[in-house]
């Protein structure tokens, strides 16, 4: 349900059952039942193929449109809507920006990042079960409330989790994680499939190091372990230190796309 505020309302099942809340793995197997040569044949097939195809489908209306689609997720308090803050004030108006927001509930981070002009749609998942993650069909339908005819740039800002939103393809180009200095070094280690899945790292609050008892080297080694070359911008949403690689690194990706 998409309100007249442009705030989304929607309801995750799984197969089978209601709305319901995490944490539990999404790529469990299902079984089904097919019927070949007078046998039963029990063919095992991904729960996610379902939301594998309408990604691809929005994939498809992305790239229609010349939109480069970034997903960025994090844990709750690494600092991501800052960033975007910051990061949507370095980009526009040079670029077309627009922006969906996931959260459990509250449209708080959307009025911050609708300061910066930019469209933004808010999708919130409380009144249903509170899902901790945003899949394909629910961005499909965020789309709804806005003209990606005018778009050069889509940022989808997923719900704070480490776990579940690694596992859904949105129709997204490219994936990245923010982490803080405040979670700790061993984040990484802890949740190897976020790090494996995304195409860079910010690594925000850099302006912490020197009040904390931080291991830098032993997070960067992790990653490097974890995901070998990719890019990690060490930056801080709030003095803005160290923006210059990470905007350098996002805008040639959206010339990328639009060049296709």
């Amino acid at each position: 349900m998409l309100t007249k505020d442009k705030t989304l309302i929607y309801r995750h099942h799984h197969e089978g059952h209601g709305p319901h809340h995490h944490p539990h793995s999404h790529d469990k197997p299902g079984v089904e039942t097919r019927a070949s040569g007078g046998r039963e044949i029990k063919v095992v097939r991904r729960v996610l193929d379902a939301n594998d195809m309408m990604a691809a489908r929005n994939r498809e209306l992305f790239a229609d449109h010349g939109v480069f689609v970034l997903n960025m997720m994090s844990s709750p308090g690494s600092g991501k809507t800052t960033i975007l803050q910051q990061t949507l004030a370095r980009l526009m108006p040079g670029l077309r920006c627009a922006v969906i927001v996931g959260d459990i509930c509250t449209t708080q981070d959307a009025d911050r990042l609708a300061a910066s002009g930019a469209p933004v749609v808010q999708i919130n998942t409380d009144e249903f079960g509170g899902d901790c993650h945003l899949a394909a069909h629910v961005i499909e339908r965020a789309l709804g409330g806005i003209d990606l005819h005018g778009l050069d740039l889509l940022i989808v800002e997923n719900i704070g989790n480490l776990v579940c939103p690694a596992e859904f393809d949105i129709g997204e180009d490219k994936r990245v994680v923010v982490l803080s200095v405040t979670e700790g070094e061993d984040k990484p280690a802890k949740y190897p499939l976020m790090f494996r899945e995304c195409d860079a790292m910010l690594l925000n609050k850099i302006d912490l190091l020197p009040y904390l008892d931080y291991d830098l080297g032993k997070t960067l080694e992790s990653v490097a372990q974890i995901h070998p070359g990719m890019p990690v911008y060490q930056l801080s949403a709030k003095s803005g230190e160290g923006f210059d690689g990470w905007i350098d690194w996002l805008k040639g990706q959206v010339a990328a796309k639009k060049s296709k």
